[in-house]
């Protein structure tokens, strides 16, 4: 069970990665923005706006999949882990700084995921 969890994780982490990063570049290719149908025309012929709706697919369907098996406290806050990926990738993609005040931010929801999954097991190894 330990593997489905670390394997279904890591998925929904890389689904919606994927589409925060293609959401990011769909907006940077769609450039100025206008309220006309020849900018949505536009819009829909870029492939970014495909994957991210591809990308939030797949994180649907791993996520009801998860849910399934995982406790939901743990599992909701390890669904999260998509802002740190996003913020390592943002910075490597797009040359977005990295700051103390991220690393921070990113610390502690790695922190308070790390607690919430230990609580849990705590608590299921308490029950049998």
């Amino acid at each position: 069970m330990r593997r489905f969890y670390v394997f279904g994780f890591a998925l929904l982490m890389a689904f919606d990665s994927f589409a925060q990063i293609s959401f990011k570049m769909a907006g940077t290719h769609a450039l100025p923005v206008e309220a006309s149908p020849a900018w949505l025309l536009r819009l829909a012929g870029e492939p970014w706006v495909y994957g991210a709706i591809l990308g939030y697919l797949g994180a649907f369907f791993t996520w009801m999949s998860l849910l399934r098996h995982a406790p939901v406290g743990p599992a909701f806050a390890a669904s999260h882990l998509e802002v740190v990926s996003v913020m390592l990738l943002s910075v490597w993609l797009f040359d977005e700084p990295l700051t103390a005040t991220k690393l921070v931010g990113a610390t502690a929801i790695l922190a308070g995921i790390l607690c919430l999954g230990m609580a849990e097991r705590d608590t299921t190894a308490g029950a049998t």
